[in-house]
């Protein structure tokens, strides 16, 4: 019989999806619910032919140059700016990714969040918890109305368009800045706007870019400006694409009202870090994808691309297509 390829996952995942590789490949599984540090990774890939990983694996040229023996990287994520994917493509490894599954969830997660900035849902639960309820008061809590505002989605690929579809049912008004859509989106009621009158304009921001060098810090001092004192700004795509710092500032001076982030500069983010210390900003540990069947289905689709890189067949979902080419 001959001699199975090792293949390493860097992350416990569905024992059921993961079973389908068995009669494929060594499987060498990381068990544990935190990542390799980047020494283990090392140890583990070293040697490996296929590597499935997460958004929180820096798969970078050094580790690849050292993995001589990988033929496939297979992604757990839609983004791939956790793997030098310019380095991996020169090298011919084909790397897979998780398109189109997470679109709707993380949307849903993106107007959840819309919605408990705008209502002050965390800060209602706080109150609470707190013993603070003594009665109705028409001056507690008050929150900023969603129905008919402005919504300004920076990023208009699947996930702003699907942001874009749930502000239609609140009769909002949606404008929208992208790289390579310029025209109205006459099915929705979308209007493409410059940024800086997007900002300017805008109740509430949502930002669905992918973090590349174009894109990061896309939101800064500048940008933060130009927004209203009553704006909200939601972020559910990669930290960096804002400057943490920068939003710091606006924050604690109230230049905008508040900010929802799922994603923060560094993951995960320091107990200590100064953000943490603002009322006006909620923060959530990266669960934007964090559905069971959506998490289930971003497993299945990277199993898929690591066997069909062990095979030599052309992955189901490229991040770099020229590869097969």
């Amino acid at each position: 019989m001959a001699k199975l390829p090792r293949v390493f996952v860097t992350r416990r995942l569905p024992k059921e999806i993961l079973s389908q590789l068995d009669d494929h490949a060594h499987v060498d599984l990381w068990d544990s619910d935190l990542p390799p540090d980047p020494d283990n990774l090392l140890d583990h890939v070293r040697e490996a032919e296929g590597l499935l990983c997460l958004l929180t694996d820096r798969v970078d040229k050094a580790l690849i140059q050292q993995a001589k023996s990988l033929r496939v990287i297979s992604n757990m994520a839609v983004g791939t700016d956790n793997i030098d994917l310019s380095f991996a493509t020169a090298q011919g490894i084909p790397v897979g990714n998780t398109p189109g599954v997470l679109t709707e969830t993380t949307a849903d997660f993106a107007f959840a969040l819309l919605m408990a900035a705008a209502r002050r849902v965390v800060d209602g639960d706080k109150y609470v918890r707190d013993g603070n309820w003594k009665t109705w008061g028409p001056s507690v809590l008050l929150g900023q109305d969603v129905f008919g505002k402005t919504l300004g989605i920076i990023g208009y690929g699947a996930i702003g368009r699907a942001v874009a579809r749930r502000a239609q049912g609140f009769s909002m008004k949606v404008m929208y800045n992208s790289r390579s859509q310029k025209d109205m989106d006459e099915k929705i009621g979308a209007t493409y706007a410059e940024l800086e009158d997007l900002l300017e304009q805008s109740d509430f921001v949502s930002l669905h870019v992918p973090l590349t060098d174009e894109t990061r810090h896309i939101i800064s001092t500048k940008e933060l400006e130009l927004m209203k004192e009553s704006a909200i700004l939601i972020n559910t795509a990669r930290g960096p694409v804002v400057d943490q710092g920068a939003l710091v500032k606006a924050l604690g001076n109230k230049n905008i009202a508040m900010a929802a982030v799922d994603v923060t500069t560094v993951e995960p983010i320091d107990a200590g870090n100064p953000l943490l210390s603002l009322p006006n900003v909620i923060v959530t540990p990266h669960i934007a994808s964090a559905s069971t069947r959506t998490r289930r289905q971003m497993t299945q689709m990277a199993v898929d691309n690591l066997l069909a890189g062990l095979h030599g067949d052309v992955l189901p979902h490229f991040a770099n297509p020229e590869v097969s080419t």
